[in-house]
Formats: C-alpha cells, structure tokens, sequence
C-alpha cells in the first residue's frame, strides 16, 4: 500500500501544534491520538493504522480529545481516525515488522541499528541531549563541530521561511561552532561512550592549519569517538580561510584530510559545502587525501527576507545582519542532486555517503537512500518537532522495506541512479500523459483553469456545473494543474503518442 502521497495530507490536519505531553491523548482512554496525528504528520499512516484497535472507539464517541485541544475544534481529530480506518486501514496488506532488524546498517563498516544520526549542530551539542536522542532510538550523533576557537554566539541567530500552518520550510541559521572547549567536549565523549557504547559517536571537527586538524582527530579517537567528521562546509565563519572557504578549494580539502587520516585510525568523512556549482572535485580532493567517506550537504548561504520597516535582514542583530546557512525540508531537492552527483561519479565507487538536506519523513530519508546515501543526517527537523520524530522515521522505513521484501536497508542503497540523467537531453518526448479528474473530489475551485490559462496551455476549462474539461488538442501534458490543485483531484490519466515529426 506504500504511495508516494498520502491518503491523509498534512493539510486535513494543519491546525494540529504537535503538542508536548498533549491534552488531547490525556482525555481519551482508548487511543493515543497525538501519536497518530504525529504519524499522519509524518507521513507512517501505515504505521498509524498498526497501533489501532481492531473496533473502532471514534463512531459514536462526543470527541473529548477535540475539546481537550489547545486549539479547541480546530483540529477534526475524531473524523482524521475515521479516515484512517475508512481509508487507508483497507489498503493495508503488510503488517509492521516485529523487529527493526531491516534496518541495520553501517558507516564505513561499523555498524549501526538504524540509518539515523543527528548531524553536526545544536542539537548534538551537549552530553544531556545526545543521551536523549540515543534513548529515544537515534543510531548515533555527528556532534557539534569542536574547535579551538573562542566562540560567541549573536542573539538572536535563526530566522524561517514558514508555510500556512506555522512549520518551518526553510531555516537560516548563522550559528557557529562547539561553544564548549577542546577538553569539555572530551569528556562528552567518554561519558557517551562509556554509558552508550553500541551508539555512533561521529565526531565533528574544524582545524586551523594541518596541525590542528590531525591533533583533533587523535583527541577524538582517544576519548571514544567513532569516526570523524571533517567540516569543510559551515558558511557562517567569521575568520577566512575556515569552514566553506575550504570546500571551495579541492587542495585545502585534500592537505586537511590528508593531515587528519595521519593522525587517526578511525574512518575520517569530509563534510562539502554545497555552495559550489559540483561537489565533485573536492570529493575526489578528499579521496585522494585518504577519507573513508563524504557528507553532504551542509546548509546553504541565503538571505531569508529583509525587514520592509528597518531594511535589515534577518535576523537582525543590534540592527546588522549576516548571510547565514540554509536547511530544512526547501533544500532537500538540491541535496537530492549533489547525493547523486558523487554517487554516480565512478572515480568516488566504495566511500561511504552520509546524506543529509532537508529529511523530515522516512520518505525524505529513502529518497537519499536510494540516490546513495548509505546513512542519514537530520538537524532542522528535529530543531523544529524533537528527537520523537525517530519513532516515525524508523517505523515508515522498517514497514517500507518489509513490503518491498527487502531484507535490508542497504539493498535500496542506489536504486534510483540508473533513471536519473544529468541532462533532460536523453528522455523520450513522443509521449503526452493528459491529466485526469477525480470528479468525486474535484470542488469546482478553478484552479485548475486559472494556472493552465496563466501558466500553461489553454488546455481546461469550467462547463456550466463548475467541473474542469479538459481539450486534448492542446493539452501538452505538463501535469501544472495536477500539482496545483487544492483537492489533489487531478491524476496522471491516458497517453497518447505524438506522430514523429518528418526529417527535412
């Protein structure tokens, strides 16, 4: 039953604030619905159906759990559990794994329970936090990025581009390293090591010259650390020659790794910038410094809006702003094209890739997966929804790999390279898919009109009952009015096949 929409859209439940500790699952006593809302959210359905009772208690129940709301009403609770029983309960035909054992990965050959890490950032910033996330079920932490430096934090330091309900789309961020010092973070390690010795401790680290960078490395394998993450990509450095102005240049890249792989014996993964046009070159950089594996991307360098009363940027410090490192679910497409890059790059055939961009669900994580990613970094959605987000992560994946009868995660590792080109020069163009409509859902909004006069080819109109009519001779198949419309009423329909043009 796995599709790549939902049955239940986040937009049936936009008023939902995924709630700590949630009133609404306190005032029902036979199910938890903040737990399937979540699921909902965060697109494991599937996942949800399986932690429902086999008779439905939502029919003829007054909806307590709506009352209970901390936004009263608005979020139709009761009628979202309906659907799931009406809806996607009947699709069901794999039940969830009794164990997570399809999971089970590995990063440059250590292994791990689940694909899953924190990545390099504030939230594997402490001792405190990352046993949060580990007893939450996260595989292991890339920790924040240790330094020598003397660090400083601007206040405030994030800013966001939202969507209609309030969750974040794109985050800026102009945050910098560990604010910890050198010893500190040692002690976090031993500390994590010796209390959660099956957990991956990937240690992040940025050096000033050669000789920091290996000193950093040796610290980190002595005091537990995994393997170690080299960053080359962070945008927010406020002296030269640091973070991204490395990745930018494929001799720094290949000297540091170099420097780091001598002083260690742990697998050493250099994390690019993605404010390159290709990441190619100083992954090779890299390679030929020694590095067991790439990780990528880190955030890229943006401006998110200016202030149209102040003229200043966010987010605005003491009046000044700053260009600032980009993420979230926005920029996952431009990871999705640098994963494939290095992937499919032969001259990159057997290191380890670490993805990350903008993964919110466990079909935004399988996306980097099958495009290479032998492993998952998340940040911003966790800044956003918590470490909770690793039970739906976990849970879609699992049931995923169990319907297509894989037997592991590392079976889907590259599926999707072989159909991706990196030019559209080589696709088959005698092909128009027209669009079809769901006339059961379709409200008679017209937007379907409104964008293929305004944005496409004059191909639909409204009859007189408000329902779209589609003209085939000048429908050109683009699938706009698919992707437009509100009801998701619009469905990819027939083909035709063009006659080929004659040869002049």
């Amino acid at each position: 039953m796995i599709r790549n929409e939902p049955i239940i859209a986040r937009g049936d439940m936009i008023r939902c604030a995924l709630c700590k500790d949630a009133p609404c699952a306190a005032a029902c006593e036979r199910l938890d619905p903040a737990g399937l809302l979540r699921s909902i959210w965060f697109r494991n359905e599937q996942g949800a159906v399986s932690r429902l009772p086999e008779e439905n208690p939502c029919r003829d129940c007054d909806a307590p759990c709506e009352q209970a709301c901390v936004r009263p009403s608005e979020v139709p609770i009761r009628r979202l559990v309906n659907r799931l029983y009406d809806e996607v309960k009947p699709e069901v035909e794999t039940p969830v794994p009794p164990d997570e054992d399809r999971l089970k990965c590995d990063l440059c050959g250590i292994e791990l329970e689940n694909p899953f890490l924190l990545s390099s950032s504030v939230v594997a910033s402490t001792y405190d936090m990352c046993a949060r996330a580990f007893e939450a079920g996260w595989a292991g932490a890339c920790f924040k990025t240790i330094c020598s430096l003397d660090i400083h934090e601007a206040s405030p330091r994030f800013s966001a581009l939202t969507g209609a309900g309030g969750n974040i789309i794109g985050f800026k961020n102009i945050e910098q390293l560990s604010d910890h010092s050198v010893a500190e973070n040692m002690e976090i390690f031993r500390r994590l090591k010796a209390n959660y010795p099956n957990k991956f401790i990937l240690a992040s680290i940025m050096g000033q010259d050669e000789a920091e960078w290996g000193t950093l490395s040796r610290l980190c394998q002595e005091n537990g650390a995994d393997a170690v993450e080299l960053n080359f990509s962070c945008p927010n450095m406020a002296e030269g020659g640091l973070g991204s102005d490395i990745g930018q240049v494929p001799e720094l890249v290949e000297r540091f790794t170099a420097a780091a792989k001598r002083a260690c014996s742990i697998p050493v993964l250099a994390k690019l910038t993605p404010n390159v046009a290709t990441m190619s070159p100083a992954a090779e950089a890299a390679l030929r410094g020694g590095a067991d594996g790439i990780a990528a991307i880190n955030t890229i360098k943006s401006v998110t809006g200016i202030n149209l009363h102040t003229f200043v940027a966010a987010p605005a410090v003491r009046g000044q702003s700053a260009v600032g490192g980009y993420s979230g679910n926005a920029v996952k497409p431009i990871a999705l094209r640098f994963i494939a890059e290095l992937a499919q790059n032969p001259k990159l055939a057997g290191l380890h890739l670490t993805a990350m961009g903008g993964v919110e669900t466990w079909q935004d994580a399988l996306e980097f997966i099958l495009l290479g990613g032998g492993s998952i970094q998340v940040t911003t959605a966790v800044m956003q929804y918590g470490y909770r987000i690793i039970d739906d992560l976990k849970e879609g994946l699992n049931l995923y790999l169990a319907e297509k009868g894989f037997t592991s995660v590392r079976e889907a590792v590259g599926l999707g390279l072989d159909s991706l080109h990196g030019t559209t020069d080589t696709l088959e163009r005698d092909t128009v898919i027209f669009p079809k409509f769901l006339r059961d859902k379709c409200v008679g909004c017209g937007r379907c009109e409104i964008s293929c006069a305004d944005g496409g080819h004059q191909a639909i109109r409204l009859n007189e009952s408000r329902r779209p009519v589609l003209d085939g001779k000048k429908c050109v198949g683009c699938h706009l009015c698919v992707l437009v419309c509100p009801q998701r009423a619009i469905v990819p329909g027939s083909k035709r096949v063009l006659p080929r043009r004659a040869e002049t």
